[in-house]
């Protein structure tokens, strides 16, 4: 049997439950703070108790992805959810786990994201509003170093700027094409550009 909750404990195990119910997603910790009225970080260290007593497990070892589980410690199958963390910028030469410059995190349905190591980055601006990915967006990543033509990818431009564009290889450069018609397509010589990730989902944020 599960050792008994605090109060508070089980108001966080029900408000999860409540919201992947309602919204088929688990609230980011930024969204389960405010809607708690208690710190991320209470949020947080409650999460760490929850999954102590066996009210939530961690897929591996070194895995941010999360189930809620049942009374029997089986996961509950609607109650999927990983942590993916938000990069304040994006650096070469480092997987995405590895570096430290994190700006929090975010909440994700396992189910829809299985991904490794997956993170999340703040897209700038609007030359992808035809492709529905907005200024202020999140834009969930999977690690590549690689891409095919047409899809949407985290790129690294001179090893500084970080830019979400449609890839495409020619013979001679590469192009990033924007999904604006206010912007046009940059092309690069092969070593100015490095693919760092796969863009698999978008998820939009309500600035308050």
């Amino acid at each position: 049997m599960h050792p008994r909750l605090t109060s508070k404990q089980q108001q966080l195990y029900d408000y999860l439950g409540r919201m992947i119910d309602r919204d088929g997603r688990a609230p980011s910790l930024r969204e389960a703070a405010a809607d708690l009225g208690v710190s991320h970080a209470a949020v947080a260290q409650g999460l760490r108790a929850l999954e102590e007593k066996g009210y939530v497990m961690r897929e591996g070892r070194y895995s941010r992805t999360l189930l809620l589980l049942n009374p029997a410690r089986q996961p509950a199958a609607p109650h999927r959810w990983r942590e993916v963390p938000i990069v304040g910028r994006v650096t070469a030469g480092l997987p995405m786990y590895a570096q430290q410059e994190w700006d929090g995190t975010l909440l994700v349905d396992a189910g829809l994201y299985k991904g490794q190591h997956l993170f999340a980055l703040r897209v700038r601006g609007d030359s992808m509003r035809e492709a529905a990915i907005l200024d202020g967006d999140l834009a969930i990543c999977t690690p590549r170093q690689y891409a095919g033509n047409g899809e949407i990818v985290v790129a690294l431009v001179h090893g500084e700027e970080a830019t979400v564009k449609r890839f495409f290889l020619h013979k001679e450069r590469i192009e990033l094409r924007p999904e604006n018609p206010d912007f046009k397509a940059m092309f690069y010589s092969f070593d100015e550009v490095l693919v760092q990730g796969k863009v698999v989902g978008i998820q939009r944020t309500t600035v308050s």
